[in-house]
């Protein structure tokens, strides 16, 4: 604590490795940065969550493709010079001390301890980049502090079969964590590790295993020693080790939460948002999430049928017939043209009359979705061209899983390239 007895809390938000199970949508960008919910980045959503807690400190340790993730934090939070609050990114780099990669979230945070400790934090607080949430991390703080622990990791509530996807917890009637488990095997009998239930509250009664949500609160000088070895991984040494040594505190987070690290979970969160209840709530004014400002135009829409969809700023649509869909910023969309359960990540910049009148000559489609397509499930991902007349997931052909040319096939879900040009009378 401080003179003024207020915990000193710093942030780090780990933006992971090379994002291999959101490809293509991390081929030029890293899992932070890939764009969400038709205006924002997937980071926008753990450092909304830190500002809105009072957490004005915050490091984001990444590696991989980090030149569009620095863009978007530069331009999207600078704090006044008096709140002494930063969002800083720390990719890997050459020191006298070390020389390679980040070898693991561990590893990441061991190698910037000098950048650190010049903040004389009294509790670091880790967070992921590719996390779907609203926690009140003050809370989470508050408590980590009354329960006299040493580390307090954040869990959520799963059913049986999803818990062979996660760490599993075991935690006493204290709520401390006495075991863990790493994706126990589906026929493994793990009922002595249901939550007890004077530990319950309002859980969901099918929910009966505490996972590990990645997310963690160390005490400064715990994590200093923690991390005096070689170690590399959080989930995987550094945690079952403070098990066996330290009091490692359970506090249960009874919200939303979703891991978007694939394109299904990505693609489902995405489409959830257009609910008529969302379980996840952009329209909150006290908590809001941030992002860049861009000064775009309203979406000017000309007579179009919508339905249960996102439409962020800059749009044209003309006449189109929209469902359940997520329209990014500058997104153009022309006459006749259907999108049922599409993500569009809309475009950096407009098409000028030049650039315009040059494609139409060369034959070359214009950005945006052109007239008359028909396009289903499908992840436009941005400054894409979509020629006229394209059919797009509709046709009931399947495709493997993997790379298919300007088309990225995963999970029965259709992934148009960053930039990619779809020429007209286009069937995939």
């Amino acid at each position: 604590m401080d003179e003024k007895g207020k915990a000193r809390v710093l942030a780090l938000i780990l933006g992971g490795g090379k994002g291999t199970r959101l490809y293509p949508l991390t081929k030029e960008r890293s899992k932070p940065s890939v764009p969400f919910g038709g205006k924002y980045r997937i980071v926008d959503i753990p450092i909304s969550n830190c500002i809105n807690s009072g957490y004005k400190k915050i490091y984001l340790l990444t590696q991989f493709n980090s030149a569009s993730l620095h863009l978007h934090i530069s331009n999207s939070y600078n704090f006044d010079r008096f709140s002494g609050g930063f969002v800083e990114i720390l990719a890997a780099e050459q020191t006298l001390e070390h020389s390679g990669w980040y070898e693991g979230t561990a590893d990441a945070v061991r190698k910037n301890f000098i950048h650190f400790k010049s903040q004389h934090p009294t509790h670091y607080i880790i967070l992921s980049g590719d996390q779907l949430y609203r926690m009140d991390l003050h809370d989470f703080v508050e408590q980590h502090i009354a329960s006299g622990a040493d580390v307090s990791i954040a869990t959520t509530a799963v059913n049986r079969h999803d818990a062979s996807g996660f760490g599993i917890m075991k935690i006493d009637t204290d709520k401390r964590i006495i075991e863990f488990m790493e994706k126990p095997a589906k026929n493994l009998n793990i009922d002595d590790w249901k939550i007890p239930q004077i530990s319950r509250g309002d859980l969901p009664p099918e929910k009966e295993y505490l996972a590990s949500m990645g997310i963690y609160i160390f005490n400064a000088s715990v994590m200093e020693e923690m991390l005096n070895n070689d170690y590399t991984d959080f989930g995987k040494e550094i945690i079952p080790v403070a098990i066996k040594t330290k009091k490692i505190n359970s506090y249960i987070f009874n919200g939303y939460w979703e891991d978007i690290g694939t394109i299904k979970s990505f693609y489902d969160a995405t489409i959830a948002l257009t609910n008529i209840n969302p379980p996840f709530n952009f329209y909150d004014e006290v908590e809001p999430i941030y992002t860049k400002m861009r000064n775009l135009p309203p979406s000017k829409i000309n007579e179009a049928q919508i339905k249960s969809t996102l439409t962020a700023e800059g749009c044209v649509i003309t006449r189109a017939n929209i469902n359940c869909s997520v329209i990014g910023i500058r997104t153009i969309i022309e006459s006749g043209s259907k999108l049922d359960g599409v993500i569009t990540m809309g475009s950096d910049f407009y098409e000028d009359a030049e650039t315009k009148a040059d494609k139409i000559t060369k034959g070359f489609p214009l950005m945006g979705i052109g007239r008359n397509c028909n396009i289903a499930r499908t992840i436009i991902d941005k400054n894409s061209s979509i020629g006229d007349n394209c059919s797009i997931n509709v046709s009931g052909k399947t495709y493997d899983d993997g790379d298919h040319g300007i088309f990225y096939s995963a999970d029965g879900i259709i992934v148009i390239r960053k930039g990619a040009v779809v020429p007209a009378g286009t069937v995939i």
